[in-house]
């Protein structure tokens, strides 16, 4: 009896050490759940690319990455931690072969820093939770905020619209719901 009740406390524990490391099978981003792997493990689980703009703040060439042509809908998450970060409906087409966005999806999962690293003072952006370098933003953006979110794609990971329930990101379905019903093209 004292080796049931010992392995059933043994097993209770090890369900809730899952769930507070963020391992229950749970997709999309909880920062309650969130451990960033260690650089080794970085290392394996990206692509050089991913691994050098995330972790050493370098810059994919425009016009040849991943995103920077994307029409479809959805959203933009970190490729290190998964937290949502920028929204295809906040995109536009900058000219400058990067994916730009007018604001973040969760102002809360950006950091600003100032980057004078080109002996000229930017404002680099990074995620909040996975620290990943992502781009710079600068202030010639579009209205209504003026703002251009210069990003990195190998910073990033798509998730189609279609995708957002059974990846995790639910919460911003209703989003591109509202869109869709208050774009004249889809009346």
């Amino acid at each position: 009896m004292r080796l049931g009740l010992t392995l059933g406390v043994v097993l209770a524990l090890a369900a809730v050490a899952q769930i507070a490391s963020g391992q229950d099978g749970q997709r999309g981003w909880n920062p309650m759940h969130f451990k960033k792997l260690s650089d080794a493990e970085l290392r394996t689980s990206l692509t050089p690319l991913q691994y050098e703009v995330t972790q050493h703040e370098a810059t994919e060439p425009p016009f040849r990455n991943e995103y920077w042509d994307n029409h479809r809908p959805g959203i933009y998450v970190d490729v290190v931690s998964g937290e949502p970060l920028f929204s295809s409906l906040d995109k536009f087409e900058s000219g400058t072969g990067w994916p730009s966005f007018t604001k973040p999806l969760e102002t809360a999962n950006i950091i600003r820093k100032t980057d004078r690293s080109l002996f000229v003072e930017r404002i680099e952006v990074r995620s909040a939770g996975g620290d990943s370098h992502l781009g710079h933003v600068f202030d010639d953006g579009p209205p209504p905020t003026g703002l251009r979110y210069c990003i990195n794609s190998a910073a990033l990971r798509f998730v189609p619209v279609e995708r957002l329930k059974e990846e995790g990101y639910g919460q911003y379905l209703a989003l591109f719901q509202r869109a869709a019903s208050t774009d004249p093209a889809h009346k």
